[in-house]
């Protein structure tokens, strides 16, 4: 043992000894599927889907029909220089054609949300079929998919929808939905494609081909499982650019006429000019809705986007 010198006394020195370090206890919530930009973009959306289902429990959606309450009244609280006093019992207000603004946007805002979740649903579907024989079959058959994705991305689609939907004749919730999802595919067939691409060569892929796996099985059964978080994030960008198509097509007057939707309600406003008689509850409460909407969305999508990249990961720590 080593000695030193201290005010003429030798002692022995001691070295510190180094306890281990206590193995920490698993944790179930450390896992990249549970992040703040995640869980908060699901509660944003969440609250505003209850909005929609449980406020037609607690709320009259017949208010929301035309002539069902007094006209151009203010949230409550607020008093128009015409003199109408907001009350109780429409606490945010009503439009000029007598339709209550809360029943409105508990009607409204499911239907715009459902535009987004059947486009998307149905270009995730067309995407994944092609983008993964794409990809995975390669060939003739590939140049095919990647010409027809890449001639349809360059197409303007509002421009095209603006002129489809002029011609037609009482558009609903599902038609307009349907119009959208025909250019709402090529994005996840492009990103899907070169993510299939990558993972091909790889050798459990390989491993799986030589042991007489069939094509089907190593697409949706090898392949598939490890791009969920890929697939979950473009779902997410595609039902965001769908509703924002929806938004600017209702706002244009090309939307559905008979059942609210936000854009449709902005629509009225503007027609109605609402920004000029200074009724600002008229187009402010459902262009707030719909940033609120954005907003979650794009949460959601950077949470995805999270767990598909590490490295996000790693610079969000």
């Amino acid at each position: 043992m080593a000695v030193t010198a201290q005010d003429g006394v030798v002692v022995p020195s001691v070295k510190p000894v180094r306890t281990p370090k206590k193995m920490g206890r698993f944790n179930r919530w450390d896992t990249p599927w549970f992040n703040y930009k995640l869980i908060g973009g699901l509660i944003i959306i969440a609250l505003i889907l209850l909005l929609g289902f449980l406020g037609r429990i607690f709320w009259n959606p017949k208010l929301a029909l035309t002539g069902s309450s007094p006209q151009d009244l203010p949230p409550v609280g607020l008093t128009t220089s015409l003199g109408n006093v907001g009350t109780w019992e429409h606490p945010l207000g009503t439009e000029d054609s007598g339709r209550d603004m809360l029943a409105l946007l508990i009607i409204g805002a499911p239907n715009s949300f459902l535009v987004g979740v059947i486009a998307a649903t149905i270009g995730m579907s067309v995407g994944i079929f092609l983008g993964f024989s794409a990809g995975f079959i390669g060939g003739a058959w590939d140049n095919v998919i990647r010409l027809l994705s890449d001639v349809t991305i360059t197409i303007p689609a509002l421009l095209v929808l603006i002129v489809i939907q002029s011609l037609l004749r009482g558009v609903e919730v599902t038609t307009m939905a349907l119009l959208i999802s025909l250019f709402a595919w090529p994005s996840p067939t492009r990103l899907i494609r070169s993510q299939v691409l990558t993972m091909r060569e790889s050798g459990y892929i390989q491993m799986a081909k030589l042991s007489g796996t069939s094509t089907f099985s190593i697409m949706f059964r090898e392949i598939l499982p490890n791009l969920i978080p890929y697939l979950f994030a473009s779902f997410i960008g595609n039902a965001t650019g769908a509703i924002l198509a929806a938004v600017g097509l209702e706002t244009l007057g090309l939307g559905p006429q008979r059942i609210p939707t936000l854009g449709g309600t902005i629509y009225y406003a503007i027609n109605a000019s609402a920004l000029l008689s200074n009724m600002w509850w008229w187009w402010g409460f459902p262009t707030l809705l719909l940033a609120l909407m954005f907003i979650g969305l794009l949460l959601i999508n950077l949470g995805f986007d999270e767990i598909a990249n590490p490295r996000l990961r790693r610079s969000a720590q």
